[in-house]
């Protein structure tokens, strides 16, 4: 019976890491930022989507820098609670790694905001920071000479999705992690759908275009 007791306990502490990354997740910095510094709400303008490269389209730099920072740290911050409290919840390296996933899942689809969310780039860069940190070095320098190179964001996002599941295997300490970091680019590139269409009919916009 003790045995049994102890096992729920883990199984709850398991949920409630996970739960608590997907909360934080879902905190989306591009709504939070605008409404703090008294500007529209990105979701209302450009590609709609609230992230740190429509914030840019409004001209304000500082606030699309915000968003970028508030949205990868926030993804470091729920990876780094798991791994914490791994070793004295005794919580298993698949939870670290469901954590860092339902992170990236509350910014796509955050609960506080209507389930409507970002695409995830600098959130799956956060978790991947926490996660391992050579992986996600490998994947910034893929995303900056491909954006400095090509001035698409969604260009340069795509790439170094492409390369994190190859990163992450060689880089990535536990399997557990390899294996969420590979569904974790699926979402990424899911989420990316409408952008791979625009990128093959040549409309996708560059890098500070501003809303017309």
């Amino acid at each position: 019976m003790r045995r049994i007791l102890k096992q729920c306990g883990r199984i709850m502490f398991d949920f409630l890491i996970v739960a608590a990354a997907y909360l934080i997740g879902s905190l989306s910095f591009a709504v939070i930022v605008s409404k703090g510094l008294g500007m529209a709400d990105p979701r209302t303008y450009g590609s709609g989507n609230p992230g740190a490269t429509n914030v840019l389209r409004s001209g304000r730099k500082t606030a699309a820098v915000l968003t970028l920072l508030g949205d990868a740290l926030k993804g470091v911050a729920a990876v780094l609670l798991a791994k914490l409290l791994q070793e004295p919840l005794g919580l298993a390296d698949i939870t670290v790694a469901l954590a860092a996933l339902f992170a990236l899942v509350g910014h796509m689809w955050p609960v506080f905001f209507g389930f409507k969310g970002g695409k995830g780039v600098a959130t799956a860069l956060g978790v991947l920071l926490a996660l391992s940190w050579p992986t996600a070095l490998v994947c910034a320098a893929v995303w900056l000479v491909a954006a400095f190179g090509f001035k698409v964001s969604s260009l340069a996002a795509l790439l170094a999705t492409l390369v994190s599941p190859f990163a992450a295997f060689f880089l990535m300490p536990h399997r557990s992690w390899a294996a969420v970091t590979a569904a974790i680019a699926l979402l990424v590139l899911y989420r990316h759908k409408s952008n791979i269409q625009n990128l093959l009919a040549g409309r996708e916009g560059k890098i500070g275009e501003k809303v017309q």
